[in-house]
């Protein structure tokens, strides 16, 4: 389902010990797509794979956005390699023929692969302006929010994204959930390494047990 991720071993080497969490961007038949930015030495590896190669792939894992389209209007919004999850429930709900609006942000025109279509809600940003509207997925956001009325918030992105986007929307008393990145390194909640604090109290929650989804009233960003 649109959230969820699978943890990937990209090959058996003792360089490479540790799983990498991938979010799911699209299922179909019996296939699943990911979308990654190659940076490391895992994702590298990741790009030298052959057609019917074989990788060690575990999942899928986690909990999915809960979309009550009946009671919001949905805005989606991705920003970085956040935009895997977004992809897929923007797919799943379009299918549906629910009425959506989508936000994609990235730093520049290179970093995207859709176009900006305002006239079927697909709104682009880039932080140099050289697609779509200048600015952040926060500005593009703040705009689009004039016309809708009732929305729900979907996102998926980079903490310092959805930290500020988590402020902007407890002002508005806007709902909205969050697919959360974190570094999981085993996904089954055995390694303690994706904490993240809970909104109410002192305790944490782990994103790969407990999430990635979380409401935005549950989670906070220090």
């Amino acid at each position: 389902g649109a959230g969820q991720f699978i943890s990937i071993l990209a090959d058996d080497n003792w360089e490479h010990p540790i799983r990498r969490p991938m979010s799911i961007g699209e299922v179909k038949d019996n296939e699943i797509s990911i979308i990654y930015k190659v940076f490391g030495s895992v994702t590298q590896t990741l790009t030298k794979l052959k057609s019917n190669d074989y990788i060690d792939v575990f999942g899928p894992i986690g909990n999915t956005f809960t979309v009550d389209y009946e009671t919001y209007n949905p805005i989606l919004v991705g920003g970085g390699i956040g935009l895997s999850p977004i992809l897929n429930l923007s797919k799943y709900l379009t299918q549906k023929g629910i009425y959506i609006s989508t936000i994609i942000g990235a730093k520049t025109s290179k970093e995207h692969f859709l176009q900006h279509n305002p006239n079927e809600n697909i709104f682009l940003s880039t932080d140099d302006g050289t697609k779509g509207i200048k600015g952040t997925v926060i500005d593009v956001l703040n705009i689009i929010l004039q016309d809708i009325k009732n929305p729900k918030i979907f996102a998926c992105g980079p903490e310092p994204m959805l930290s500020s986007m988590q402020i902007m929307l407890d002002e508005k008393s806007s709902p909205a959930e969050f697919s959360v990145e974190s570094y999981m390194a085993c996904g089954v909640g055995f390694c303690q390494g994706c904490v993240i604090p809970k909104k109410q109290n002192n305790e944490y929650y782990l994103v790969c047990q407990d999430g990635p989804v979380f409401e935005t009233s549950e989670v906070k960003f220090d």
